[in-house]
């Protein structure tokens, strides 16, 4: 275990002296597609602005890291939705179920456009048609403790894509890993999020056929978002009533600038939680996110419920509303 941590700080320090260097990775922005697949549906992770590799389970961590899932004891069940703007919604279903030493999960990752008038260049207020744009992911996850300290987690998932009548459906792999140690709960978590090959179209759909045909368009085979994270939590300050985690974590994506994540939980009695975050070299990002977790019961089974707001300079507030159950074992 002292070699995995070992690895993971020297590896954390080089990718925090490389962010010191003049950033180019900019000029790869839009390279790839299946973007719904970086959007944060976590309202956790989306108010502590996307610092998530590392925090502890939550429910949410299918999306966010694999691995601490582990820390699960029981069966739960997270739901959100999460508002993009101009009338795109994306929602997240996930399950966690541990059996034995093992842990199962299974995701589905949901976005809808809504309807969408069809407009051509003799038509340019509409054709009185209706398009739409929906993407699906829908991930099986494994994970295992390899000690008391130390998990992996591996997700595969089926991604299915169509715009109006062009299809595609492509696959891709999260793989995850969590160090746990017990100094101030300090984790250490490394991912590879969407890891897999190139995604195409196909389909020979056409609005308007006047001067061309369907041979003349080229479907092109595009990347999808691969993310490398890195990243540690740590409460520094803890009673018996509050604590404070701090988070932060390192983004290297195929497709965009590397950016860095850092933010913060206040804990009030298990009860009430502050979150805020803050992105760095992230365009359109001038402004903190920040939410709420409210703590609850129906029976002996906990219930949160969380609310995370991000701010952006072109899209106005996203927000990402959740709701995390566990089904607790009765003894008699």
């Amino acid at each position: 275990m002292r070699k995995y941590l070992l690895f993971i700080l020297l590896f954390f320090a080089f990718e925090v002296s490389a962010q010191i260097l003049p950033n180019y990775g900019g000029q790869r922005a839009g390279l790839s597609t299946l973007s719904f697949l970086k959007n944060d549906v976590s309202p956790r992770s989306m108010a502590m602005s996307g610092a998530s590799v590392a925090l502890d389970f939550d429910g949410y961590n299918l999306f966010s890291n694999p691995a601490a899932i582990t820390d699960a004891n029981a069966l739960a069940v997270s739901v959100s939705n999460f508002v993009v703007g101009a009338g795109v919604q994306q929602s997240f279903l996930s399950g966690v179920l541990p059996i034995k030493k093992s842990h199962f999960g299974l995701s589905i990752n949901s976005l809808n456009s809504g309807a969408m008038e069809v407009r051509t260049e003799f038509q340019p207020n509409g054709t009185g048609q209706l398009f739409y744009v929906s993407n699906l992911a829908t991930g099986l996850t494994y994970s295992k403790k390899l000690s008391d300290m130390f998990s992996m987690g591996l997700t595969i998932k089926y991604i299915y894509e169509q715009i109006a009548q062009y299809t595609n459906h492509t696959a891709s792999v999260d793989l995850g890993f969590s160090y746990k140690t017990d100094f101030k709960d300090l984790r250490f978590a490394v991912l590879v999020q969407n890891f897999g090959g190139n995604s195409t179209l196909s389909g020979d759909f056409l609005a308007v056929d006047f001067n061309r045909d369907s041979s003349s368009i080229a479907l092109n085979s595009y990347t999808i978002p691969t993310v490398f994270k890195m990243g540690f939590s740590i409460v520094p300050y803890k009673t018996e009533t509050q604590s404070l985690l701090v988070s932060a974590e390192l983004n290297h994506p195929n497709d965009n600038a590397e950016n860095f994540r850092v933010g913060a939980e206040y804990n009030y009695r298990d009860l009430l939680y502050g979150r805020i975050g803050y992105k760095f070299s992230v365009d359109g990002q001038s402004f903190p996110s920040f939410g709420i977790g409210i703590r609850s019961q129906i029976g002996a089974h906990p219930l949160r419920i969380d609310y995370g707001i991000n701010p952006t300079n072109f899209f106005g507030m996203q927000h990402c509303f959740g709701l995390y159950f566990q089904f607790n074992k009765m003894e008699r």
